[in-house]
């Protein structure tokens, strides 16, 4: 059975599963594309408000095929290139996406999977489950923005020690590092992604986009232009309509409904 990304929703939130059994849901060319295109109808849909990304059969994703790696040796370098950049594309829609997208994670997440989980917004994994960057166990350096996720969450030099060395690293040590967001036990990964993501749909659409834009662009920013971006997502939200629905919900101690 080929890879594939299978799709299905529970209320208002998608849920992305990675599929490729055989290869313990090693990533390929084809959950690249379905993934883009994915989040490219999602994004336009007012049903959806957040995305969950799994993986199938209580693995995450082995990372890379290394069968086709094997064999794209045999090919243009461009062959490999072309493959890596539909990699990078799913990477950047998921960042770009201007809704949540939580990873849910059983088992391992190596390689690329470990990188597709640092690209979400938020990990969610089971007590036993194991990421790698495994890339230097086979004399490869990383892809999937890998280096530019780690530098970011991590001190340098713990970044470097898992790049470098390949070795594991477990869901309760990256949550104490503050990578993983909640732990959770065996097989309850996706069960408690939903009721995170859940708390995050009843949230107003609007304000979740500002908050991951500003968050995007703090890395780069100066002081200056941050508080200007701030501003400009404050004033817009303030002036949305679920602006006065939340204020209003709150002074009359109720639930809001936002749309």
């Amino acid at each position: 059975m080929s890879s594939q990304l299978l799709s299905t929703s529970e209320g208002a939130t998608l849920i992305l599963t990675l599929s490729n059994p055989e290869h313990r849901n090693a990533l390929g060319p084809e959950m690249y594309a379905a993934g883009v295109e994915a989040l490219n109808v999602a994004e336009s849909s007012a049903d959806i408000r957040s995305v969950v990304i799994t993986g199938e059969g209580g693995v995450f994703s082995a990372g890379g095929n290394l069968q086709r790696l094997q064999n794209n040796r045999q090919m243009p370098p461009e062959h490999q290139a072309q493959s890596i950049e539909g990699l990078h594309n799913w990477i950047e829609a998921i960042r770009a996406f201007p809704k949540p997208v939580l990873a849910a994670v059983e088992g391992p997440a190596a390689g690329a999977g470990f990188s597709l989980a640092l690209a979400c917004d938020l990990i969610i994994a089971a007590r036993n489950s194991v990421f790698v960057m495994a890339y230097s166990n086979i004399a490869l350096s990383p892809d999937g923005g890998a280096s530019w996720s780690l530098t970011r969450s991590l001190p340098r030099q713990l970044a470097t020690e898992l790049l470098m060395l390949g070795e594991r690293i477990g869901a309760e040590k990256l949550h104490d590092l503050g990578v993983v967001n909640r732990v959770c036990e065996p097989g309850q990964a996706l069960g408690t992604a939903l009721t995170l993501a859940e708390q995050l749909n009843k949230r107003a659409p609007n304000a979740l986009t500002s908050i991951k834009e500003l968050l995007s662009e703090a890395d780069a920013a100066a002081l200056n232009k941050q508080l200007a971006l701030e501003r400009d997502h404050f004033v817009k939200n303030l002036h949305h309509v679920n602006g006065g629905i939340g204020i209003n919900a709150f002074l009359n101690k109720e639930k809001p409904q936002f749309e």
